[in-house]
């Protein structure tokens, strides 16, 4: 918590070149600039009542820029519609703006009420001392500060205020939960004209005097490298002004480029064309020779042995050796890549002594920083502008797309813009983890599981930073093995270590998924042997009520970076969405003989989520999604729309991941190039409805981004067994089964 608080208190710097840095323990005022009121970064108030209230976090289409304000100003008690939103850039003044683990308002909600009631607080002081009362008398309300006989505007305060100390957001006190009026309700998307009408700017929009475009050709097998290129016939492409090697990639990688040949034009075609023109000889990379068929017998067979215990409780190894009744069944989740409809853009200026950047990332900070590395400028003296991004899932939290342009434009002194382009983004992304799972459970002759072994092998995102790490981190292992509630007596979860052959990233719900899909097919498994309901045998498993500590599971709890006093894992949760998607589906009293229905549920980055789909049989013989269930218990939540529209997403999400999600290698490369064989859901695939629920008591804001995703492919996969009797323990579904 004091970590937290001392992090919010650097959050009071004021505006931009206006304001003083807050020590601790030494009084500042409020800046005034022309009339405004500036009590910290994220507020300031001008004398007609205009509010400018900062987002710093990137928008992709969750509504975080509708949000974020909307939460301030419920603390401070402000009208929406004197709500001007200001985008943040890649300053370590906003905090954190690193927009991903689903944690906007999942790492935020206090802080961020702070800021508004740090606001608050010298209106209201403002105002008592204009009216002569006692400041306990009054509040806000509408945009006024209200309590006295008459109403008295913001705007009317904004100088008186900018005179008062600043209290230590420590001190402020929050309104009760109950006065904040725009919680939990359907809030405007604050950019929807600018996304309906064009106007929304997002990277590629950018356009400065003088720019060029650049396109690369980068080698096909991580760690390649260009032997020797011709470029005569790429110089001769109409529009093509030069040709620039990039600097060599070595492991590890972190967001360093790729490397390869940039080819800079006046616009894209000429760009791409003079690509295409390039002759090159590639260097083979570590990774040739390598084919997905050989890394997956690889990590099968590690499975099959015992591995590194990371949670131990019991003696499972025992049980299942001389247990009569047992279960066993592989898994198999492939590398999955991110494909948002908008491929990787930047634009980057490099000046005599500053460099800008507008680009469509995730985390401007962490760009900041690797835009650094290549200029040789002081990180204060590099802007980073947060455009609108055409989605992300985790790709554009990765920055060596806008590294690129600033290396480019460093070289050449002119805005410089790379574009990726469909071909670019799938072959030569930062990939989701494979994996193989090995599950053994044992039975007694009531049902009850007494024994549960998982076997995992998979490689960590760490290799994405260090030159030799093979086994998965605590953090990955908490995505649904170590802080899966088992009220199992035996229990053993293993890892093996496992190669990394492309660059391993994080992917919406990162290793949820994999995890997810094994554990919870794994327990459909399990019901089907017991002969009783899925849900019944999930909540056996799970056990009764209770907060899940470390000392039941022998093993760290990660939570996603939250204490487990304010965020438990609240094995209740898990019931409650349970028991509400079985009931909202009708599960149990299902007749329909043409089709089938799949349950699944997992929780994650503090949300609890449950899932039902119906399935019935497609003409070509594989699932088709008739209808979904969806129950969700987030915590307390912003913005419910948006919320509800998340879990929409999830779900095409991960139907996607189940139905077609597959990325392949073959001597090092990846094979598929575009939406012709790297498949999304369609929207004629999508279920007919997708009923969506939220379950909200109270409890601390969870993630919502993500949490809807990891139930959907065991759910289909179960659905599927009770349809056709036919067990799907790899993703994606079998080719053959599904159209073209």
């Amino acid at each position: 918590m004091n970590a937290l608080y001392t992090s919010r208190r650097g959050f009071l710097l004021g505006t931009a070149g206006v304001a003083t840095a807050l020590t601790l323990g030494v009084s500042r005022q409020a800046s005034a600039a022309a009339g405004s009121f500036s009590p910290n970064v994220f507020v300031r108030l001008e004398s007609d009542g205009s509010l400018f209230l900062t987002c710093n976090r990137s928008e992709m289409g969750q509504g975080v820029r509708s949000s974020i304000p909307a939460l301030i100003a419920d603390e401070l008690g402000a009208d929406l519609g004197r709500i001007h939103v200001v985008q943040a850039t890649g300053d370590t003044v906003y905090g954190d703006q690193n927009t991903d683990g689903s944690t906007s308002i999942r790492t935020q909600y206090d802080m961020l009420r702070r800021m508004g009631a740090v606001a608050r607080t010298l209106l209201v002081q403002a105002a008592a001392t204009q009216l002569g009362v006692d400041p306990s008398g009054l509040t806000t309300q509408d945009h006024h500060v209200v309590g006295g006989d008459v109403p008295i505007p913001f705007g009317d305060l904004a100088v008186a205020a900018t005179a008062l100390t600043v209290p230590d957001p420590d001190d402020v006190v929050l309104r009760p939960e109950s006065e904040l009026v725009h919680m939990g309700t359907n809030l405007p998307l604050v950019d929807a004209l600018a996304f309906v009408t064009g106007a929304a700017q997002y990277g590629a929009d950018v356009t400065l005097p003088g720019m060029v475009t650049a396109v690369i050709a980068r080698p096909p097998q991580l760690g390649g490298q260009v032997s020797q290129y011709d470029d005569t016939a790429a110089r001769a492409i109409p529009g093509v002004i030069d040709v620039i090697e990039m600097p060599r990639w070595s492991a590890p990688g972190r967001f360093h480029p790729l490397g390869g040949i940039a080819v800079v034009a006046e616009h894209t075609w000429a760009a791409i064309q003079g690509r295409n023109a390039l002759r090159i000889s590639w260097e083979d990379g570590p990774h040739a020779g390598i084919d997905s068929a050989s890394e997956y017998d690889a990590m099968t067979e590690a499975v099959n042995t015992p591995g590194n215990k990371r949670r131990a409780t019991g003696k499972a190894d025992d049980v299942l050796e001389s247990a009569t009744r047992t279960v066993s069944a592989t898994y198999r989740v492939p590398h999955l890549v991110h494909a948002p409809m908008e491929p990787p853009a930047a634009i980057a200026w490099r000046k005599d002594d500053s460099c800008e950047v507008w680009a469509p990332v995730q985390a401007p900070q962490r760009t900041r920083n690797w835009v650094k590395k290549v200029v040789g400028l002081p990180k204060d003296n590099i802007t980073v502008n947060v455009t609108f991004l055409g989605a992300a899932f985790g790709r554009k939290g990765k920055p060596d797309f806008a590294v690129e342009a600033a290396f480019l434009s460093n070289k050449l002194r002119v805005p410089v813009r790379v574009q990726w382009t469909r071909e670019d983004d799938i072959q030569h992304s930062f990939y989701h983890a494979c994996a193989v799972q090995r599950l053994d459970g044992a039975l007694d002759d009531a049902g009850n599981v007494t024994a549960w072994r998982q076997r995992i092998a998979s490689p960590s995102i760490l290799t994405t930073y260090l030159p030799v790490f093979h086994g998965l981190l605590n953090l990955e292992l908490g995505m649904g093995v170590l802080d899966l509630p088992l009220d199992i007596p035996n229990v053993s979860m293993e890892t093996h270590s496992t190669k990394e052959h492309v660059r391993i990233g994080w992917l919406r719900s990162v290793y949820n998924i994999n995890h997810a899909f094994a554990a919870q097919c794994f327990v459909d498994e399990l019901a089907a042997e017991a002969r009783i309901p899925t849900p019944d045998m999930l909540k056996k498993i799970i056990g009764p009520p209770r907060a899940l500590t470390s000392d039941e599971t022998g093993a760290p709890i990660p939570n996603y970076g939250r204490d487990l006093d304010e965020h438990p894992v609240d094995v209740g949760r898990w019931h409650r969405v349970i028991d509400r998607v079985r009931e909202m589906s009708g599960y149990d009293v299902d007749t329909d003989d043409a089709s089938a229905m799949g349950f699944a549920a997992h929780a994650s980055f503090n949300t609890y989520v449950a899932v039902v789909v119906r399935v019935s049989r497609d003409p070509r013989g594989g699932p088709k999604l008739e209808e979904a269930w969806v129950v969700a218990d987030p915590g307390r939540v912003i913005n419910r729309d948006r919320v509800i529209a998340q879990l929409e997403g999830g779900f095409v999400f991960g139907a996607t991941i189940a139905l077609y999600g597959n990325v392949t290698l073959k001597d090092g490369a990846v094979e598929q190039t575009n939406f012709r064989d790297y498949r999304l859901l369609r929207m004629h695939e999508c279920p007919r409805h997708i009923h969506t629920e939220l379950i909200t008591e109270g409890e601390a804001p969870g993630g919502v981004g993500e949490p809807g995703v990891p139930p959907v492919a065991p759910a289909i996969a179960n659905a599927w067994f009770a349809l056709s009797g036919e067990r799907v323990r790899e993703l994606p579904f079998r080719p053959g089964m599904l159209p073209t």
